[in-house]
């Protein structure tokens, strides 16, 4: 960013983290971080850890962000912002975006969840300040990236309309053992939501939902076999703007083999169907480790006709492994998320706007090329 802001980050976890640092580093101006969470300690402990960690100078300061209501620091910070990065559980959100409302500013999020995405875009209609939402790496860089291929296919191609849109993404583990072949490297409840909820596709070129888990098949990427499957919230609004456009169009986790194997044989002993989330999350965690050293897998491909009748397919894949930023290692699922939120935080403070903007609205291919995407995911490529 070419001039000093206020940024207030919400959460305290890795995701709040890596973006605080990212922003102190990356920024050509260092702007004034104010870190919140419900927990006090683990916001002093991220503020302490991105001011040890950045080797440029800025003020940086923790707060406590109360689970309910509104304290007098909190108004007194939310006046002196001109932006929230959301990086609190989906079920926040709408909390946040409230607050973002209230007080005028400009917020980011990157949550994957639907019905909470839906509060906001309801809330925000009438708000003075934008709010870009679902903006992290799926949902966000990926939806971005394949509708970045789309647009680039019809335009060279000469076409309105294509066969297949995909997108896949996966936060995975360098090795994996029996019997799950799997490592946590994100939220435990993310996996378990994106497992259990419905995911948004379109078939025959009208948006439909599906299960997720129901559509399993095995992929070679870069010459490695993974297996993926359909999982919710990846594909952001993508449905709804190339509904008509797109023939099928869906988003896919990608796993080590063996993986979604084990995870159907826990469905069959789900004994709380009210809260099947938390009891999936619990079995995972019971048995699979959280694992520091990750790596992410993604692939975008779109195939159809060209205007001769000859079919074509383009993809793009990516594998992205952890990176040093200032004077700390990051995780590679650290750096995919908060580049994107970062950038959003560029698109709204020196472009502002106001109401709701969907992945979808953003152009993707300069988005893409931003300074703080391009340094993780490496430069998007013209035709």
């Amino acid at each position: 960013m070419k001039k000093h802001f206020n940024i207030i980050i919400a959460g305290a976890g890795g995701i709040a983290e890596a973006v605080g640092l990212i922003l102190m580093e990356w920024s050509e101006v260092t702007p004034t971080l104010f870190i919140g969470d419900r927990t006090h300690s683990k916001a002093k402990k991220v503020a302490n850890w991105i001011q040890e960690g950045t080797t440029n100078s800025g003020f940086i300061k923790d707060f406590h962000l109360a689970e309910t209501g509104l304290t007098d620091e909190m108004r007194v910070i939310l006046r002196q912002g001109d932006i929230i990065l959301d990086c609190l559980p989906g079920s926040q959100a709408p909390r946040i975006a409230q607050f973002a409302k209230d007080f005028k500013l400009q917020y980011a999020n990157l949550t994957e969840y639907v019905s909470e995405t839906e509060e906001i875009i309801a809330l925000a209609k009438n708000a003075e300040t934008g709010f870009l939402l679902q903006t992290g790496l799926a949902p966000g860089y990926i939806g971005l990236l394949a509708n970045g291929i789309f647009q680039e296919f019809c335009s060279d191609f000469n076409v309105a309309k294509v066969d297949k849109l995909e997108l896949k993404v996966g936060a995975l583990t360098t090795h994996a053992v029996a019997p799950h072949y799997y490592g946590f490297t994100w939220s435990p409840i993310g996996v378990a939501t994106e497992y259990l909820e419905d995911t948004i596709v379109l078939r025959n070129f009208i948006k439909t939902t599906l299960p997720s888990l129901s559509e399993r098949k095995t992929i070679i990427i870069d010459g490695v076999t993974y297996e993926e499957d359909l999982t919710s919230g990846g594909s952001a609004d993508l449905a709804d703007a190339l509904s008509g456009k797109v023939g099928s169009l869906d988003y896919k986790t990608l796993r080590h083999p063996g993986h979604y194997a084990w995870v159907q044989d826990q469905f069959l002993n789900l004994v709380n169907f009210d809260n099947s989330i938390i009891d999936l999350q619990q079995k995972m965690e019971a048995i699979i480790p959280h694992v520091e050293d990750d790596q992410i897998i993604l692939y975008a491909a779109v195939e159809g006709k060209d205007a001769d009748g000859i079919l074509r397919r383009r993809e793009i894949a990516k594998r992205i492994l952890p990176q040093k930023i200032g004077k700390h290692q990051l995780r590679a699922i650290q750096t995919t998320t908060a580049a994107p939120l970062a950038q959003a935080a560029k698109l709204l403070l020196e472009n502002p706007h106001n109401g709701i903007i969907l992945q979808s609205h953003i152009d993707s291919i300069a988005f893409l090329n931003g300074n703080y995407i391009v340094r993780v995911y490496g430069k998007m490529k013209t035709s």
